[in-house]
């Protein structure tokens, strides 16, 4: 097993740095050219009919089938054109992945001929399995049907001579089975409430779309070590590992300069990015060794998170040319900064404003005011489902640790706005208004808000930078539709009620900008305690977090119930953005993920202790019992070989721990695997069994320090993390 580790190394040195050739000599050259996307459209569609598309994009109008034909002949002759013999609906089911079903253009002819043939039909709609997808049992075996149907809000699109069709994917009885439709669901009821806010501002503004940016994080390994490590191939982290006497304690990684055949990479990934319009702007080494993030300009919410998997995908594929391995495990190595996904979201009306955006006027701020306190009043109000929405088995080894922000759900305003959100709390509101400017004279500091009016707080869950809030708990492997969902849910919810609650005020006679205030003053008193400014990593914040009555949930088992809580059962009845029926089986599905993630985890670490750490351990072992006997025969006093004995008695105590903790985890996990209800199974896998991991750990751990480099059998972290 030596051999492996060692071959690996061998296969790293003599990597050589591969050539990367770009297309054009400027991004706007190529960028999107393996997108239909509208410019394309108006030059292969009618008229008619590329106004069809256009006003379903932009107002959600239903697109009929005889449009629907044209569309298919236009993206037919495109693709074609650009070498592609097949299509696919290309859709996000409730995996985490994305799936595809590749059909070819051509169909054989009467005469024995072929013709290529794409109809609106096999545009419009296609017929997955759905009982083969994660359906919480929504799909039985028996009721295989289900549908994906073209989102024409996002554009389709080239990869690898197939043309990719985003889709949504639902049963034949119509629950949503992927992270599409809720989100299409949660997007449309934001732009409704917020528009109808708008109008309190400017009557001119019909519509709002949430922007989203994606900045993603993630590691590069030698794809020869990475084979090496059973572990990180089964389960995308390092089990075992002792850290690397240099890892990031020098702080030299960050923003520092980028290895060649890492630039290499990153230079042929965004290009292929590029072409497939995922508009990647930056670039930089992270804090970990070997750590790297990309990032793109802001887009439509739902754009944004199609490319962030598309492009999940792709990295990993363009990897694989240049001999890497993509991690995007929340954390692939222990002791080290993890990865996230942090998500930068906002508000832009079809007149180009920025609702999260300060203005210079008064009036304008107190728009700004209306959109930046019910977004913090709705995470306030439903801390525990965004907490919810970001549970995974991976995430928890993150939150709280090494720069990724604790499980608790609180918010960082920085202190220019603190200031003026106190401001208006305390100040008293004259209800004597004869014109705009005697409104303010009761709130000195509101006038103007500057736009970077804040500092940065990596602790923060949720943290507003300026113009923008961002959630920066979302783990890197996640699909971030459904943290989004939940957050634009959630803030469409609360935009609604602020509604009635001024209209209310207005009826009773109370002019607009008094009432808007008094409502925002309220809101900004009920949800003061889910403000924080300080150390989200302190021990004094998890004390004062409990004082104030917020949820400190660290597990995902427990976390989930959020979803299936009496208010979060309200909420999504009264938004229709979930059903009864498909929220309990998202909880169902997240919680069979949970336990059959650390299901794996726990098979991993008994193969891998048994079968290679305990002989590696062993066999250095006798070799050491061999040294003393020699010792011993040539009559050598036992002062001569005390090391060895140390060691030798060292080794069997790692090793009898290993093995006893490992029959102990087994039985545990027999013993999990029987429990019926699925809650209690992952509770019972999060609170009997996962224990095991990091005391088996340690001791494996320890006889890294002392088994022979040569015999020992995994790459470690200092061949790891550092790429040659």
């Amino acid at each position: 097993m030596a051999n492996i580790r060692f071959q690996a190394l061998q296969a790293v040195l003599t990597r050589a740095i591969p050539e990367v050739k770009i297309p054009f000599p400027k991004i706007s050259d190529f960028f999107a050219a393996n997108v239909f996307d509208k410019k394309k459209m108006k030059e292969y569609l009618s008229t008619e009919a590329y106004q069809g598309i256009v006003n379903s994009i932009e107002k959600g109008e239903p697109i009929p089938r005889d449009l629907a034909e044209q569309v298919a002949s236009a993206m037919r002759s495109w693709a074609m054109g650009k070498g592609a013999t097949h299509y696919t609906h290309w859709f996000q089911p409730l995996t985490g992945s994305t799936a595809e079903k590749h059909d070819a253009f051509f169909e054989p002819t009467a005469d024995g001929a072929a013709i290529e043939k794409f109809s609106g039909d096999a545009l419009a709609q296609q017929e997955p399995d759905a009982s083969s997808f994660p359906s919480g049992g929504i799909r039985n075996t028996f009721e295989a049907r289900g549908y994906t149907a073209w989102d024409p809000s996002s554009p389709a699109f080239i990869m690898a001579r197939t043309l990719c069709i985003p889709t949504v994917f639902v049963s034949y009885t119509g629950e949503a089975l992927d992270y599409k439709v809720p989100l299409l669901k949660a997007l449309s009821a934001l732009d409704k409430a917020a528009v109808d806010v708008c109008h309190y501002f400017d009557k001119g503004i019909e519509k709002v779309n949430a922007s989203l940016g994606i900045e993603q994080e993630y590691f590069l390994v030698d794809i020869a070590l990475f084979n090496a490590r059973p572990d990180l191939y089964l389960t995308g982290r390092t089990l075992f590992g002792h850290i690397s006497a240099k890892n990031q304690q020098l702080e030299d990684h960050y923003f520092g300069s980028i290895p060649e055949r890492v630039y290499a990479f990153m230079q042929d990934m965004e290009t292929e990015a590029l072409l497939l319009g995922i508009p990647l702007k930056t670039r930089h080494n992270e804090v970990a060794p070997s750590q790297f993030e990309c990032a793109p300009v802001y887009e439509e919410i739902n754009l944004a998170i199609d490319h962030n998997q598309l492009l999940m995908d792709l990295m990993d594929k363009v990897a694989k040319r240049h001999n890497f391995k993509v991690l995007l495990h929340e954390k692939p190595y222990a002791g080290i900064n993890g990865s996230g996904k942090h998500n930068n979201w906002s508000m832009i009306t079809n007149t180009g404003k920025n609702l999260l955006s300060p203005g210079k006027t008064p009036k304008n701020n107190l728009m700004f005011l209306a959109f930046f306190v019910n977004t913090i009043k709705a995470v306030y109000e439903h801390a525990d489902l965004l907490r919810a929405s970001i549970a995974s088995v991976n995430n928890d080894h993150r939150l709280g640790a090494n720069e990724a922000p604790p499980a608790i759900i609180s918010i960082f305003l920085g202190s220019q706005l603190s200031d003026v959100l106190d401001e208006i709390e305390t100040s008293r509101i004259s209800k004597k208004i004869k014109d705009d400017a005697l409104l303010w004279q009761g709130i000195p500091k509101i006038p103007q808000i500057l736009k970077d009016n804040t500092d940065r707080n990596r602790t923060s869950p949720f943290a507003f930078t300026g113009n923008k809030f961002e959630l920066r708990a979302v783990g890197s492997s996640q699909n971030s539709a459904s943290p989004m969902t939940i957050l634009n849910l959630i803030v469409a919810d609360q935009l609604k009620k602020f509604k009635y609650d001024v209209d209310k005020l207005i009826k009773k006679g109370e002019k607009k900008d008094v009432a808007l205030l008094i409502i925002i003053k309220k809101y900004i008193k009920e949800s003061k305690s889910i403000r924080f400014e300080g150390n989200g990593y302190s021990e004094e914040w998890e004390k004062e977090a409990a004082a104030r009555g917020l949820p400190n949930i660290k597990t995902t088992p427990r976390a989930l119930d959020a979803l299936l809580s009496d208010k979060s059962a309200l909420l999504f009845a009264e938004t229709t953005v979930f059903t009864e029926r498909e929220v309990h089986a998202r909880h169902e599905i997240l919680l069979d993920s949970f336990y059959k993630k650390l299901q794996i985890e726990a098979r991993v670490i008994g193969e891998l202790g048994i079968n290679i750490i305990l002989p590696a351990a062993l066999a250095y072992q006798s070799n050491l019992v061999e040294n003393v006997r020699g010792l011993k025969e040539l009559g050598l006093s036992e002062d001569t070989y005390i090391a060895q004995l140390a060691i030798i008695n060292k080794i069997a105590e790692h090793v009898n721990f290993i093995k006893s903790n490992i029959d102990d985890l087994v039985a545990a996990r027999k013993k999990a695997n029987n429990i019926e209800d699925l809650r209690e199974k992952a509770i019972d896998y999060d609170e009997k069994v996962k224990p095991f991991f990091p005391a088996i750990r340690y001791h494996v751990d320890k006889l890294e320090q002392l088994v022979d480099d040569s015999l020992w059998p995994l790459p470690k972290f200092r061949e790891l993390l550092f790429i040659k």
